[in-house]
């Protein structure tokens, strides 16, 4: 627990973010921090994509933003996967995004629907082809008793993509996030971290600074 202590958290200098000039609409914010992210940091379109199980309990596990837009924050995966069924049994979810390298995330969550087939046939067909072979493969979470039947399975997978290269699964879905609220948290040495909360309201948002 001592060594945990002692860790560095950020790095010595930290952006400033200013919630009084913040813009309006948190779409617009948010490509403004993620862009300076993937200035100084690793994979900042991984995000923490949270839903609950059958029984109400929470999951959570990263996933790669695909896009922001009119339609919400679009991630994607099968819909038989363990998240693409909670999703169908309680469709709505949070996303964090996490960049420690500038002392910032961003939080949000709110209902999540489907993209039309036409949308999520595109987004798998945009997948690098080991991604498309990976998705092929199925079974994913369920037990693996034997890693060469992963191999075998791999192989058949990888075959059926060459043979059918413009063909997508059914099952692939993107699924956007539209989100009732968002927050931006900036973390300062002195503890006292900026947190900016946009809340949905009718047709645009209140924005409102929280405590730390």
């Amino acid at each position: 627990m001592v060594q945990l202590r002692g860790w560095p958290s950020f790095p010595g200098e930290l952006p400033v973010f200013t919630p009084e000039t913040a813009p309006p609409d948190p779409q617009a914010l948010f490509l403004e921090w993620l862009t300076e992210a993937g200035e100084h940091v690793l994979a900042p379109h991984a995000v923490t994509l949270s839903t609950v199980d059958a029984d109400g309990a929470p999951d959570a596990r990263v996933v790669i933003l695909k896009d922001v837009g009119a339609g919400g924050w679009a991630v994607a995966t099968s819909s038989e996967s363990p998240k693409g069924i909670q999703l169908r049994k309680d469709p709505r979810a949070a996303l964090t995004f996490f960049w420690p390298g500038r002392g910032r995330q961003v939080r949000l969550r709110g209902p999540v629907s489907p993209a039309v087939p036409e949308v999520s046939a595109a987004d798998f067909l945009a997948r690098p082809p080991a991604s498309r072979v990976e998705a092929f493969i199925g079974h994913q979470s369920q037990v693996l008793h034997d890693p060469a039947d992963l191999e075998v399975a791999a192989a058949e997978a990888q075959h059926w993509v060459e043979e059918n290269p413009d063909v997508a699964p059914e099952t692939w879905t993107r699924y956007l996030v539209d989100p009732e609220e968002v927050e931006f948290w900036q973390a300062s040495h002195d503890r006292r971290h900026v947190r900016l909360r946009y809340r949905k309201s009718g047709d645009g948002w209140v924005r409102e600074r929280l405590w730390p």
